[in-house]
């Protein structure tokens, strides 16, 4: 079965690339740049609220004023993650589903795709799902649509895979969203240089991915 190839921009056994590249040291990268990687950090530790705008200057090595000159407040922070986060692994499952034809190819790749998201950019997805209740009402507009985009894949791939026969099962929108949900768990246990790589935990997903639409439901 093809695997997703390196033009999918989704390694088989390295980290996911960024799109919105961020240095991997607070002290390093643009003004805003590194006011994001210290407060990803700080959300992560200590939650949204908290973390203060001084502790995330302090760690960035910044003055407050200076992070008034590239975000508005605490709360664009959030917002200006979450909002990158969902476009990087939008972008990436889009572009795993577009190399492969059959949809069990298509749902292995974009499996495939969404595990080693989660293996590699697992601060940044934690803070996405925790963090989504300190948004304001606009910002948690916009981050439950990208959310939406991102399940309608899931859902695009398996309906058509029960239209053409290959799958079985008769729920196909629990099925879509438990399989997220499988694949988002891995960034909260998942830690780097255990017994399985990225790419092989990501192999192992995707056959319980697959082997859930396969099966047709037992009734009780």
């Amino acid at each position: 079965m093809p695997k997703v190839t390196a033009e999918t921009t989704v390694r088989r056994d390295g980290p996911v690339p960024d799109r919105h590249p961020r240095p991997t040291g607070t002290g390093h990268g643009t003004g805003r740049e590194t006011i994001r990687n210290a407060a990803m950090e700080l959300f992560h530790r200590r939650g949204f609220h908290g973390t203060s705008i001084r502790d995330i200057a302090r760690d960035a090595q910044l003055t407050p004023a200076s992070i008034y000159h590239h975000f508005l407040s605490k709360q664009h922070i959030l917002q200006d993650i979450m909002d990158s986060v969902l476009e990087d692994v939008i972008h990436l499952t889009h572009a795993a589903v577009r190399v492969e034809n059959s949809p069990t190819d298509q749902l292995e790749a974009l499996m495939r795709a969404w595990a080693l998201f989660h293996t590699s950019r697992s601060v940044e997805a934690l803070i996405g799902a925790s963090e989504i209740r300190s948004l304001d009402e606009a910002g948690r507009r916009t981050v439950v649509a990208l959310r939406d985009q991102q399940e309608q894949l899931f859902r695009d791939v398996i309906d058509r895979g029960v239209r053409e026969g290959e799958f079985a099962t008769r729920y196909p929108r629990e099925a879509a969203r438990a399989i997220i949900n499988m694949g988002y768990s891995i960034a909260s246990w998942y830690r780097p240089g255990g017994d399985l790589t990225p790419g092989e935990m990501a192999d192992r997903y995707a056959t319980l991915a697959l082997g859930m639409v396969r099966t047709e439901p037992t009734t009780f």
